[in-house]
């Protein structure tokens, strides 16, 4: 064998030592377990904690979340709503939820919740032993019974449970919360978790966080409470629903003063300041809704609809969900107009259903469950008008009875109509102290829409009496037949194909055969009136004559006809002569957004009701106007052209047929259907409409920069009665629309577009009119300007008189020529210069 290196040997010698280590521990540890019980007994003991910490982390720390989710953590917020003006309007939230900086927590709010639920915060690493020895002892001596023991856990081990962990009552639960707190406590500061402690904690009445619950108890942020409601919120998290109810306040009392104590011997208050506090009452605010300024639930609900569908709905739908994603929401809603237009219609709706008779409850709940202050509160029932309220007939006596609200007090109830039964819910109001009666809410119905024509967005929106009564938006989802509003489109098609306002259309009997099975159809006029023989269009269409209406459209083709609705957004209907006179369904934000067309020149944009949506942290994340703008934000001016934006909206009419139709129905409001509006003074066009029955009645019209459009009628369509029409109970909601905001409208004409030529004319007979000037007073003048498109002005029938007037104006040009030394034209020429005059039709 070859000689060992020096290597080798050392190597030999280490590996040798190493092993001798090994054999004299391993003789050493036999002889310690075979000669001493306690070494034995100490190694069991150890054996049984490694294996235990073992089995912990096989079945409950190896599947914890990581701590350092929550340095990135974001909590679920509610989304914020603003009106056009920036001011808040309303919140889509189910929990009640503010979030605050560690520094805008006022220190008594940090020393409170110190004081009742860990003391030793500043110093313990996350857990307080002593504490959790305490709750294994009262777990020990509950276990079994269904008294749940004391918590035992510090504010580290409620944010674990909060946030990462949930609510569970097990042991398992206890020792996920201990081995997270250690991991928080490495990752997060102690004011770190502080913050997300006062900001997460559930304090009952749907509120999370101290400032939610500040506003849900005591209607005041955290920076305004005094001591005693500042250490009453403290005592909520050992029982959120329990202190919060008035038949518990003195165990809030007494727990209440405890915090108190604490506080004092802790430091962190005075003995004096103490005493003052625990002598104050609680003071807490009844339960409530959140009030905002506008109430406008019908937009709010259509807004959520749209978001719902663009963003989802709960915090597994996505980040920016709209109940857990924190969003801030800009929409177009003008709470002047929104305002206005809920008290228009709610006026028009109790004009017409006042004096009728109670009618039905709005709906009912069985009382035999006993629990019917909790049914009333789920139902979801209320109602915004006067001093109204809603509530349950609990029991009657006769004509009188009692009725409970959604707050558990009851009161004497008058007027109990004999057809109402217990369990009914409905509105009341007080007549004198602890007495109400019953108040019927109108069982017609109907909706409205305000809406700007030059950019489509929806300014307003009522879709019924009040939205806490149902969220049926009759807006937008109620079809009903349109009536004569769906006339312009029908003239509309006529101008585009070669007729004038000015044309004479027939007021005469008309008849369709529609096959053998169903035989001849005859239209008639509203009211069953017949001809009156024949007349402009334009008088057709202010008048609103059917039989005009339906002649127009034979001739010009019904499948045109409906090709113009359809384009106008109003439907796609079949081609059948009905649908001229509005039997085909729509909704009233359809008929606006049509009549918006037509105001803005034919240029039509989509209704929108959200200008664009921001996320948590204020980055734009959708907007209903993505156009471009480049150049817009240059530092300095460049010299160059100004930036523009692109023209949005899509053409579906030509702007010189919109005008002409805005035009003839301007005539409806001054000599027409809509006469009731004509002392407002204002440059205003629209239509009204009635339909069969009479079952709706309509208006839509409006001004350049402001349309609204209005329908009643019962939800289950039957007649309004023979006198209804739709310029005796639609028009003056809309009168009562523009009175409310009279600032808002401006006294500025509608702007004719290129291509279009006014032209005086007789507004009878429709013809061209030479000498005379039309009167200021539009409703009764006999001359008129009418607009044409070029050519299609009516030739003029000259009178006597007339042709004398034209001869005058012939020879004094022919004598201005010769004196500027231009020759006269010969005979066969000065029928040219008498046919110019003649086209350009002289003074206009």
């Amino acid at each position: 064998m070859a000689d060992e290196t020096p290597e080798q040997t050392r190597f030999v010698t280490r590996r040798g030592g190493v092993t001798n280590r090994w054999r004299g521990i391993s003789l050493w540890y036999r002889s310690k377990w075979r000669d001493s019980r306690l070494f034995r007994l100490a190694n069991y003991l150890l054996g049984a904690v490694l294996l235990g910490w073992f089995v912990l982390w096989l079945t409950v720390a190896r599947t914890l979340p990581s701590a350092d989710k929550l340095l990135t953590y974001q909590p679920p917020l509610p989304t914020m709503v603003r009106g056009n003006d920036g001011e808040i309007v309303s919140s889509y939230a189910r929990e009640r939820r503010v979030q605050l900086r560690f520094v805008d927590f006022p220190e008594p709010m940090i020393n409170a919740f110190l004081a009742a639920e860990d003391k030793t915060f500043w110093s313990h690493g996350g857990i307080d032993y002593l504490g959790f020895a305490g709750a294994v002892v009262d777990y020990a001596t509950k276990f079994g019974s269904d008294e749940r023991a004391r918590g035992g856990s510090t504010i580290t081990q409620q944010v674990a449970k909060n946030i990462l962990i949930g609510d569970e009552y097990s042991i398992t639960r206890k020792l996920k919360e201990m081995i997270l707190a250690r991991r928080i406590e490495g990752v997060l500061t102690k004011q770190q978790i502080l913050e997300l402690y006062l900001n997460e904690i559930p304090l009952g009445r749907q509120s999370f966080g101290v400032q939610a619950a500040a506003r849900a108890y005591f209607d005041k942020d955290v920076g305004d409470l005094a001591l005693h409601e500042t250490a009453f919120l403290a005592i909520l998290p050992k029982a959120p629903e329990r202190y919060g109810r008035a038949k518990f306040e003195g165990m809030a009392i007494t727990r209440r003063n405890y915090v108190l104590d604490q506080m004092v011997k802790s430091g962190w208050a005075t003995q004096a300041e103490a005493a003052a506090a625990g002598a104050m009452p609680l003071g807490l605010r009844p339960r409530r809704a959140e009030s905002y300024t506008a109430d406008a639930g019908y937009f709010l609900e259509e807004v959520r609809r749209r978001l719902i569908g663009k963003f989802g709905e709960k915090a597994e739908d996505g980040p920016n969900s709209i109940y857990a994603g924190g969003l801030w929401v800009r929409t177009s809603l003008d709470t002047q107009l929104q305002t206005a237009a809920q008290k228009s219609l709610r006026a028009a709706l109790l004009r017409y259903g006042g004096g009728r008779a109670w009618h039905g409850p709005i709906a009912r709940i069985d009382l035999d469950d006993g629990n019917w202050q909790t049914q009333l509160i789920t139902s979801n029932i209320s109602i915004n008008y006067q001093n109204w309220r809603v509530g349950v007939l609990l029991s009657r006596d006769g004509n009188s009875g009692k009725i409970g609200f959604s707050d558990g007090k009851t009161a004497g109830l008058i007027g109990v109509p004999d057809n109402m039964k217990p369990g009914d819910i409905t509105a009341v109001a007080p007549v004198n102290s602890g007495t109400f009666a019953v108040r019927t809410i109108p069982e017609v119905s109907g909706g409205m829409v305000v809406q700007d024509p030059q950019s489509g967005r929806v300014l307003a929106m009522q879709g019924g009496f009040d939205a806490r009564l149902g969220s049926f938006n009759r807006a937008t989802q109620a079809n009903r037949q349109p009536g004569s509003t769906i006339k312009p489109f029908v003239y509309a098609t006529a101008l585009d194909n070669g007729m004038t306002p000015a044309s004479m259309v027939v007021d005469g009997t008309f008849c369709v055969y529609q096959g053998a099975a169903l035989g001849e159809k005859c239209f008639r006029n509203f009211g069953n009136e017949g001809g009156s023989g024949s007349h402009t269009m334009r008088w057709g269409l202010e008048q609103s004559r059917n039989l005009m209406t339906v002649r127009v459209a034979n001739d010009v083709g019904m499948d045109k006809v409906v090709r113009t609705i359809k384009a106008a957004g109003v439907g796609d209907y079949q081609p059948y002569l009905s649908m001229a006179l509005g039997a085909g369904d729509t909704t009233v934000l359809k008929m606006v957004n049509a009549y918006a067309a037509l105001a803005n020149q034919g240029r039509q944009h989509d209704p929108s009701m959200i200008d664009y949506v921001q996320d948590r942290n204020g980055k734009v994340i959708w907007r209903a106007d993505n156009r471009r703008c480049d150049g817009c934000s240059m530092a300095q001016w460049d010299g160059k052209p100004m930036p523009r934006l692109n023209v949005t909206g899509k053409q579906v009419i030509d702007p010189r047929t919109a005008y002409q139709v805005v035009h003839m129905l301007e005539g409806v409001v001054v000599r027409g259907t809509a006469i009731t509006l004509r002392d407002l003074g204002l440059p205003l066009f629209g239509k009204t409409g009635t339909t069969s029955g009479p079952t709706n009645v309509w208006f839509v019209g409006g001004s350049p920069d402001i349309i609204a459009g209005v329908y009643i009628g019962y939800d289950q369509p039957r007649s309004l009665g023979g006198y209804a029409q739709g310029g005796r109970i639609a028009a003056p909601v809309f009168k009562q629309l523009v009175q409310e905001t009279r600032s808002r409208w401006k006294d500025i004409p509608f702007r004719v577009p290129e291509g279009v030529r006014m032209v005086k004319v007789d507004r009878v007979s429709g013809k061209r009119v030479f000498g005379g000037t039309p009167e200021n007073d539009v409703a009764k003048a006999s001359i008129i300007w009418e607009a044409f498109k070029p050519d299609t002005e009516p030739k003029r029938t000259a009178q006597q008189g007339e042709v004398s007037a034209k001869q005058a104006v012939i020879d004094a040009l022919r004598k201005a020529r010769a004196a500027r030394g231009i020759a006269n034209p010969t005979t066969e020429e000065a029928p040219v210069e008498e046919s110019f005059i003649e086209e350009q039709g002289g003074i206009y």
